[in-house]
């Protein structure tokens, strides 16, 4: 079975992209998510960042995200800290999430799959790009935000050019018509990729 993972910043319709593939059969691990998941539903996790990051890190309710958000948003070493313990727990998951799957080919979705180091165990990895503009409108259509607090958001994130740079294949989000296309394309490369056992994007 094929591991590919697609990332992008936050306004490049990433999203968008792993629901075309989705439709078309393919199983999807949103990395995002199921950290979220993990760290609420672990108790080794829940005993790690309490320790890290004190007992403010959960209420009553569960896990205090915006509590967390302030510490590691302001600060690089308590976020790498964080990624250091939840990430694997992460990957351990997704390895026993592929286990069950079937198909030619899975998909890791994460905004933050170059950043984090990840992208090392992947066969595959697409970068979903936008123009920025377009970026920013999705973004404050979707999150109702200023267009400033997006492009600061923007600012701190990996650069397009960055992830063009470092993934296998980079494909332009600019309209559901066009991605769609795109969409068919890789998936009909991975699915041929995968029956021959052939080299990938080689």
């Amino acid at each position: 079975m094929i591991r590919v993972a697609i990332t992008g910043g936050i306004g490049s319709g990433k999203s968008t992209v792993c629901a075309l593939f989705a439709e078309r059969g393919v199983a999807v691990y949103d990395s995002d998510s199921e950290a979220k998941r993990l760290m609420s539903s672990s108790a080794e996790l829940r005993q790690a960042i309490i320790e890290t990051f004190g007992e403010e890190a959960y209420t009553a309710e569960g896990l205090n995200r915006q509590y967390l958000a302030s510490v590691v948003f302001t600060n690089d070493e308590q976020r790498l800290r964080l990624n250091s313990i939840v990430h694997p727990a992460v990957i351990a998951d997704f390895e026993q999430w592929c286990r069950e799957q079937s198909g030619a080919y899975v998909i890791f979705e994460s905004a933050i799959l170059f950043d984090a180091g990840l992208d090392s165990i992947f066969d595959v990895t697409i970068a979903v790009l936008a123009p920025l503009p377009l970026r920013i409108e999705r973004t404050c259509r979707r999150d109702g935000v200023s267009p400033e607090s997006v492009e600061r958001r923007i600012a701190a994130q990996m650069s397009d050019d960055d992830l063009s740079r470092l993934a296998d294949v980079a494909i332009v989000n600019i309209d559901r018509e066009s991605i769609a296309y795109d969409v068919e394309q890789i998936d009909r490369r991975l699915r041929m990729k995968a029956e021959c056992n052939d080299g990938i994007y080689s």
